[in-house]
């Protein structure tokens, strides 16, 4: 990776507030280099360039970071691991779940993993409703996903009481927002702040009713 780019993520780390060591930035880094050399072959995004990358999906990720609550997260229909992979780099104290129901994709994901020596991270190559975890999860991300209410009937068998769903989204999707499922509240939106990207962005939190 060009001295550059690793300048451009070392300052949008600085406007994120957000504090990595060397170790840390070299993972980036090299997953950046993997997702260029894998979207190749495989087409993981329309995002081809290292700078690119590394503000449209990297930096809206590590957005998320300061919303993380808990110990075990889901990143369902993963992709090519965003926001997972990112933010279990960030947070490698943290147990983050890629799952994803495409095999190339999980397999990109195995590359990462094993690369960047991930140990907080595993794959899952599974439909979100074929796959049930041995505990629910502290919380259920979702990054261009699905429609609100399609991710809480889809993902709810991952969660308890407790479980917190995140959405992360661009426009402010209100029609989605008034047709969420009964038996859930929207607990907040909030509007990110993305280094270097002129769009909009927010994520959505959504929590079951208590009983």
């Amino acid at each position: 990776m060009q001295d550059d780019h690793r300048a451009l993520f070392e300052n949008g780390l600085g406007q994120l507030r957000l504090n990595c060591c060397k170790r840390q930035i070299d993972q980036f880094l090299h997953y950046t280099e993997l997702l260029i050399q894998w979207n190749k072959v495989y087409n993981l995004t329309a995002v081809k360039t290292p700078r690119e990358i590394l503000k449209v999906h990297v930096f809206d990720s590590l957005s998320l970071i300061s919303h993380l609550k808990g110990d075990r997260f889901i990143d369902v229909g993963s992709g090519a691991g965003l926001p997972g992979i990112p933010l279990a780099i960030m947070s490698p104290e943290k147990d983050f779940t890629l799952l994803d129901s495409n095999g190339k994709k999980t397999r990109f994901l195995f590359q990462v993993r094993t690369e960047l020596h991930l140990d907080n991270v595993q794959e899952i190559n599974k439909r979100v409703e074929h796959y049930s975890p041995e505990k629910p999860f502290d919380m259920i991300i979702t990054r261009a996903f699905s429609e609100l209410s399609t991710m809480l009937e889809s993902c709810g068998h991952l969660a308890s009481k407790k479980t917190i769903f995140v959405a992360m989204k661009g426009k402010v999707p209100k029609k989605e927002m008034r047709s969420i499922p009964e038996g859930y509240d929207i607990l907040s939106l909030t509007k990110l702040s993305v280094p270097g990207l002129d769009r909009d962005r927010h994520i959505i939190k959504i929590k079951a009713q208590d009983l």
